[in-house]
């Protein structure tokens, strides 16, 4: 199946509904974090909890699936792009 994206600076909501996150490439930011949910905002469960990612890297993620849907809260300066089934 063909991946979905989306590329965010601020919180947002990725997908509504169910799917599978693929990977995340964090393109640039300034001490940056992130933090998922499998909802429609920032309420539990917490599907990865607040983590600081490198700059210029490709986190994939097999197997991560979600059923409400998938947000991200995203701290300080952040340039990121999800992709999602």
């Amino acid at each position: 199946m063909a991946s979905y994206y989306k590329n965010i600076t601020a919180d947002a909501l990725i997908k509504d509904g169910a799917g599978k996150l693929k990977g995340i490439f964090v393109a640039s930011g300034t001490t940056p974090t992130i933090k998922l949910w499998d909802n429609v905002s920032a309420t539990a469960p917490v599907l990865i909890n607040t983590f600081t990612p490198a700059v210029a890297t490709y986190y994939p993620m097999p197997d991560v699936q979600f059923t409400r849907g998938l947000f991200a809260d995203v701290g300080n300066t952040i340039d990121c792009t999800f992709f999602y089934e």
